[in-house]
C-alpha cells in the first residue's frame, strides 16, 4: 500500500494546560480531497494549526511526504509543500487584490509571481477583474477566492482550508466546491475543515469526523453521507442529494 502523503499519528495538542486534541491519527493520500466535520469547538481547527506548528504537539508525530514536522517552525513547514487558508480568510484589506496573491510566494521566493498570478487569475477570473481593487472592499465570496489564490502561489502540493463556506450564501457556497473540485484537477491534495457536513461530505473521498478532541468516526464521504449517527447529528436528520459527482 502506498505511503500517504500526511500522516497524523496519535497527536495531542492544546493551548497551555488545555488540551483540546485528543490522540488524533489520520491520513491523507496524493490526490485526495479528505474532509474533517464536526460541531463548532470540537478542535477541528486546532488540527489544521498544530498541522502548520502552531500550537506544536504535545505528543505524536506528523509526518509529511515522510518529514517529521513536529519541531518544524510554520515557514519551514510552507516550504515542504503546505499552504493553509485559515478560517476567516485573513486578507490585508487595505492592499489590492494582486498585492494580496502577490504575497502568497513569501514561502518560495517571486522567481514564478508572474505565470503563477495569470493561472490563479484563469482559475478565478473574477479576482482578475477586481486585481486594482483594494482587497476589504471584495464581497465574501471574493475575499475566499482571494485566500485560495494567494494559497496557490506558493505553489503547494496540499492545501489546508479552514471553512471555506463559513458566512457565505448558499449560492456561493456551491460555486466556492466547484473550485475545490478544480484545485484538486491541477493535481492539489486538500484536507478540508468544513461545518457544512453536507458540502464537505458530497465533495470529499474520505471523511473524518472529531466530537470533543477525537475522531470518532471515517470512511468514504458516501458512507458517512449515509450515516444515520452523521445524518442525526450534522444533516437535520436527512438524506440529501449530493453535489454533481
Amino acid at each position: 500500500m502506498k505511503q500517504p502523503l500526511l500522516s497524523i499519528q496519535n497527536i495531542c495538542s492544546g493551548y497551555g494546560s488545555i488540551q483540546v486534541l485528543h490522540d488524533i491519527s489520520l491520513e491523507i493520500h496524493t490526490g485526495e480531497i479528505v474532509t474533517l466535520i464536526g460541531a463548532n469547538g470540537a478542535g477541528k481547527s486546532t488540527l489544521l494549526m498544530s498541522i502548520f506548528g502552531e500550537p506544536k504537539i504535545t505528543q505524536g508525530n506528523i509526518f509529511y511526504e515522510g518529514v517529521c514536522l513536529n519541531q518544524l517552525e510554520p515557514h519551514k513547514i510552507a516550504q515542504q509543500g503546505i499552504a493553509q487558508v485559515p478560517e476567516g480568510r485573513r486578507i490585508f484589506p487595505a492592499m489590492t487584490v494582486e498585492e494580496n496573491i502577490l504575497i502568497g510566494t513569501t514561502p518560495i521566493g517571486p522567481e514564478h509571481a508572474d505565470k503563477d498570478k495569470e493561472d490563479v487569475f484563469s482559475l478565478f477570473p473574477r479576482l482578475k477583474e477586481r486585481r486594482n481593487q483594494r482587497a476589504g472592499t471584495l464581497s465574501g465570496g471574493e475575499q475566499q477566492m482571494l485566500a485560495m489564490a494567494r494559497a496557490l502561489m506558493a505553489r503547494p502540493r496540499t492545501i489546508l482550508l479552514d471553512e471555506p463556506s463559513l458566512g457565505l450564501a448558499p449560492l456561493v457556497v456551491k460555486q466556492i466546491f466547484e473550485i475545490l473540485k478544480d484545485i484538486t484537477s491541477l493535481g492539489k491534495t486538500i484536507f478540508l475543515v468544513e461545518q457544512n457536513a453536507f458540502h464537505a461530505l458530497s465533495l470529499a473521498h474520505r471523511a473524518y469526523v472529531m466530537v470533543n478532541g477525537r475522531i470518532t468516526l471515517s470512511g468514504s464521504g458516501a458512507e458517512l453521507l449515509d450515516n444515520p449517527e452523521v445524518r442525526n447529528a450534522y444533516l437535520g436528520g436527512k438524506t440529501q442529494r449530493p453535489l454533481n459527482p
